[in-house]
C-alpha cells in the first residue's frame, strides 16, 4: 500500500471518528482523549491545557516556533428533531487536517519547532482566550489557522491565503417597567414601547456605507401573561457586527448613547451587558505571503483564490489582540461546502481534508518569514 494511499485512509478514519463523536464547547473531554491517543500512537509529545479540555504538541528542534491552531468544538442545535451536538461548523474537519500536516511533518527535518494547538470553545468566542492564558502562542512567531469555507466562497480545489473575518459584539438587556391593564395604558410603562424604540434606535445608526456594518434586535421576549395585561417586563438580545475592529467600537457607542437615551426617555429601569466579543482578523501580510507560496508550491497557481473577506466571526484573532506581534493568518479551504456553515445538514467533499493537510505541512515546515 502506498504513502499516499496510507494518509488518505488514516485521514479518513480521524475525521470520522471526530465527525461521529462530536461535544459541545467546554466538554470537549473525549475529544481530547482521542487526540492524546492518537498523538501517543505517532509518539509525539504533548501536554493538557489542565483545567480545561484541549491540549497542544509539539514536534521540531530550535529556537524559532511556527504554530498552527485546531478549534475542536461542535455546535448545540436541532437535526431532525434532535437537540444534539453536531459538527456542522466542520471543527472535525479542522482537527483533522491539522493532525494530517502533524503526520506529514512528523518525521521530516526541521529546522525550528512547529507547535500543533488543539483548542476548545471557539463556538463560545472564549476558548482562544483559555488557550492564550494557558501559554498556547508563548515563544510563537507565526501561527497559522484553517477553516473550510461554503461553497459561494470557494469551491473544491481552491484555496485561500487568508481569511478576512468581521468583528462581533453580542448584547442582552432587560427592560423593568410597570404592568398595565389593557384598558388603561396610562397606569403603566409599556416594554414593548421600549423596544420599539430600540429597534427605531439601531435603524438610525448610520456609519460609512463602504464599511460592513449590521446591528439587530435577535431576541425579544414580552408577555404580560393575558392578552389584556399589557408587559411592563422584557428581554432582548443584539447581535452587533462589523468588518473591522474600530467600526465595530463605533457600533458599541452609538448603542450604547442610543440605550442610555431611551431609558431616561421612558423613565424606565433598563439594564443591558456586552456578554462576549470576537474580533476581525488582523491578517499578516507575511504569514499571508507564506500561505500563498505554500498552496502554489503544493497544489499548483490554479488553486490559488484570492483572500476571503467574510462577515463571520472567529476567536481565532484573540490570538493577534493579546499579541500584535504574533505574524498570524487563517487559510480557507474549498470543499464544496453546502448547504452553509453551521447548517444541521452542512456536507462537504473530504478529499479536501488530503489537500488541506498537505498545504498545511508546506508552510509549517518553511523557514519563517518576517517581512
Amino acid at each position: 500500500m502506498s504513502n499516499a494511499v496510507i494518509l488518505e485512509e488514516t485521514i479518513y478514519q480521524w475525521f470520522d471518528h471526530f465527525h461521529k463523536y462530536p461535544e459541545v464547547s467546554w466538554k470537549e473531554f473525549e475529544t481530547t482523549k482521542k487526540i492524546a491517543s492518537i498523538l501517543d500512537e505517532l509518539n509525539v509529545s504533548y501536554h493538557l491545557l489542565g483545567d480545561v479540555p484541549g491540549l497542544i504538541a509539539e514536534i521540531g528542534t530550535g529556537d524559532e516556533i511556527v504554530a498552527v491552531r485546531a478549534d475542536i468544538d461542535a455546535l448545540w442545535q436541532e437535526v431532525d428533531g434532535k437537540w444534539q451536538a453536531n459538527h456542522s461548523c466542520g471543527h472535525d474537519a479542522n482537527i483533522t487536517m491539522v493532525l494530517g500536516a502533524l503526520l506529514l511533518l512528523k518525521d521530516r527535518p526541521l529546522q525550528h519547532r512547529v507547535r500543533f494547538i488543539f483548542q476548545p470553545a471557539e463556538e463560545l468566542g472564549n476558548g482562544a482566550c483559555a488557550a492564550f492564558e494557558r501559554g498556547a502562542v508563548d515563544g510563537v512567531s507565526h501561527l497559522f489557522g484553517v477553516h473550510l469555507r461554503p461553497i459561494e466562497e470557494l469551491p473544491l480545489g481552491k484555496v485561500s491565503p487568508a481569511i478576512h473575518h468581521g468583528a462581533a459584539y453580542f448584547l442582552e438587556g432587560t427592560i423593568r417597567g410597570t404592568d398595565a391593564h389593557g384598558a388603561r395604558p396610562h397606569q403603566g410603562k409599556n416594554a414593548i414601547d421600549v423596544i420599539m424604540a430600540v429597534q427605531q434606535m439601531l435603524h438610525s445608526i448610520h456609519l460609512s456605507p463602504f464599511e460592513p456594518h449590521s446591528a439587530k434586535l435577535t431576541k425579544i421576549v414580552a408577555d404580560g401573561g393575558s392578552t389584556n395585561i399589557i408587559p411592563g417586563t422584557a428581554s432582548f438580545s443584539m447581535d452587533i457586527r462589523a468588518q473591522r475592529n474600530n467600526q465595530l467600537e463605533l457600533l458599541r457607542s452609538r448603542i450604547e448613547f442610543g440605550l442610555t437615551s431611551i431609558k431616561q426617555q421612558f423613565e424606565i429601569d433598563m439594564e443591558w451587558e456586552w456578554l462576549d466579543f470576537t474580533p476581525g482578523a488582523e491578517v499578516s501580510s507575511v504569514a499571508a505571503r507564506m500561505a500563498k507560496d505554500a498552496i502554489i508550491e503544493t497544489l499548483g497557481e490554479t488553486h490559488l483564490s484570492e483572500e476571503i473577506t467574510t462577515p463571520g466571526s472567529d476567536d481565532f484573532h484573540f490570538y493577534t489582540v493579546k499579541k500584535p506581534e504574533l505574524k498570524a493568518t487563517m487559510i480557507g479551504i474549498g470543499a464544496n461546502l453546502t448547504p452553509g456553515l453551521h447548517h444541521p445538514k452542512m456536507t462537504f467533499e473530504r478529499n479536501a481534508l488530503i489537500d488541506a493537510a498537505k498545504v498545511l505541512a508546506c508552510v509549517l515546515e518553511k523557514k519563517p518569514e518576517y517581512e
